[in-house]
Formats: structure tokens, C-alpha cells, sequence
């Protein structure tokens, strides 16, 4: 009798244990209540980052709340006037991190070389949040793995087509940034090759996000983020975009105006 009162102490303990190790494990479940640093919970994997090195339009979109990141090139840089300059690209990095999670920039040169090395100087900022781009050329792919024998974090960029997401995956890269909107404008079927893309590195076992770039329309990222796609940078004007509807804009000023109505006053009824 001693003996299986033991055995089912023991089988009751070991019980408390495994369900306390799950709890704690699954802090995100139902058995938890939603605090601030579960956010990543009901965000799940996605990542939505604001393509633009203005500081204004960072000012006033990263409080939507919406944005993992802020993503960078040469042509952003030269669009918003900051210099395309170690320094200049290095102090904005340091900005950007003080308002959010992580901040790609691009890396530039005529060669591996030299894009390894200006890659290894803009990483230096933070090298667990900034995350340099390289074209996947031959040559950026080059630097690219060197920079990730390095310890930087790295996204392939200026992708036109699937087959580039095999090096991506082959190569480490974290993301691979396929140009949706300029895929379009050549001719191509720019949904359909993000989509493989998304197929190729999950068939592949790979956990190189597909950054999808070059967005135009929303509605084009709700198409992708059904198919599995969980990753878009996007302009300040597709961000504005996202809260263009008219339906929600009248029901909130219903709610607003019954707000100012309903003051308390003290009902007739009986």
C-alpha cells in the first residue's frame, strides 16, 4: 500500500512539473494574460518594415506600431537627402535604433572586396540589429557570405527572379528582397515569382524570409500574406494607404459623435 502511494506521489509530481515546464514554456497561451512583451504572440512571424531614411516619416509612422524595422539603399538615401557615406549611414543606423527593433542598409563597391568591407563598417553599429543588403549578383553574393561568416546579418536584394532564392538559401542569407513592383513594370509575373519564391525556401527547409519590396498596393500584400508570405517593406504611402477606408473612417466619427452626445444624462425611462 506504501509502496503505491508512493508511486502515485511520485507520478503526481513528475505530472506538476511536465505542466509547469509547458506553462512556462507556452507563456503566449490561453492560460496567460496579454502583457506588453507578449506582443510577438499575435504578431506571430510577420514583419512589416517602412522603406524610407526620413526621419520625419519615421517620426510620424513607427507609433503606429505596425513596423519590426526600417529598411534603406542608396537610392532611398539619395531621394531623402543623406549621403551614401560610412559615417552618415552609420549615425543613421544609430537613429533608427533608438526607434526601433532593426535597420537594414545596403553595402556598395565595384567588388566582393570592397562590399565586404564597407559591410563589416556598417555593421559595426549594432551588429545583432543592423542587417546589410548586397545585390544577388555574383559578386554581392560573395561579400554576402563572407559578411555571414562574419556574424553579420544579411539580405539579398534587387531579386527578379525564383531561382535567385535558391542562393539565398544556399548561401545563409536571412532575407532575400524581390522587387515586386519593378518585376511588374518589366513584364513579369511579380506575384507569381514571390510566391514561388515562398514556396522554394520553405520546400527547402530554409529560414530565409522573402522580404517582398518594390509594393505598390496593398491589396498585392494581402494576396502574398495568403500564400504565405510574412514579410513586406513598404513606403510611407502604402503605409498611409493601409488606413484609406472610407467605411471604417465613418464608423469611428459615429462612435466619436454618440460619444459627445452620451454624456450621462439621467434616463426618463421607468
Amino acid at each position: 500500500m506504501a509502496r503505491r502511494s508512493t508511486a502515485q506521489s511520485l507520478a503526481a509530481a513528475s505530472l506538476l512539473l511536465l505542466l509547469t515546464y509547458h506553462l512556462r514554456r507556452f507563456s503566449c497561451s490561453a492560460f496567460s494574460y496579454p502583457r506588453a512583451h507578449d506582443l510577438l504572440c499575435h504578431r506571430g512571424p510577420s514583419r512589416f518594415f517602412l522603406d524610407t531614411a526620413s526621419t520625419e516619416q519615421w517620426s510620424e509612422l513607427l507609433p503606429l506600431g505596425i513596423f519590426h524595422g526600417i529598411t534603406t539603399n542608396p537610392t532611398i538615401l539619395e531621394r531623402c537627402n543623406v549621403p551614401c557615406t560610412v559615417a552618415s549611414v552609420q549615425s543613421l543606423a544609430s537613429n533608427a535604433l533608438d526607434v526601433t527593433d532593426e535597420f537594414m542598409c545596403q553595402s556598395w563597391g565595384g567588388d566582393a572586396d570592397m562590399m565586404y568591407s564597407i559591410g563589416m563598417e556598417l555593421s559595426s553599429v549594432d551588429r545583432t540589429r543592423v542587417v546589410v543588403k548586397c545585390p544577388v549578383t555574383a559578386e554581392g553574393t560573395k561579400a554576402a557570405s563572407r559578411l555571414i561568416g562574419s556574424g553579420v546579418r544579411v539580405c539579398l536584394t534587387a531579386c527578379y527572379s525564383k531561382n535567385q532564392a535558391l542562393v539565398a538559401a544556399a548561401c545563409g542569407a536571412e532575407y532575400i528582397a524581390p522587387y515586386l513592383g519593378r518585376m511588374t513594370d518589366a513584364g513579369r509575373d511579380g506575384l507569381s515569382e514571390c510566391r514561388s519564391m515562398q514556396s522554394i525556401v520553405k520546400g527547402m527547409g530554409s529560414s530565409t524570409r522573402i522580404l517582398v519590396a518594390s509594393i505598390r498596393k496593398v491589396e498585392d500584400m494581402c494576396t502574398l500574406a495568403c500564400c504565405g508570405c510574412d514579410t513586406f517593406t513598404f513606403s510611407p504611402d502604402v503605409a498611409r494607404a493601409m488606413f484609406a477606408e472610407e467605411l471604417t473612417a465613418v464608423a469611428a466619427k459615429d462612435f466619436e459623435d454618440a460619444a459627445l452626445r452620451n454624456k450621462g444624462a439621467k434616463s426618463d425611462e421607468k
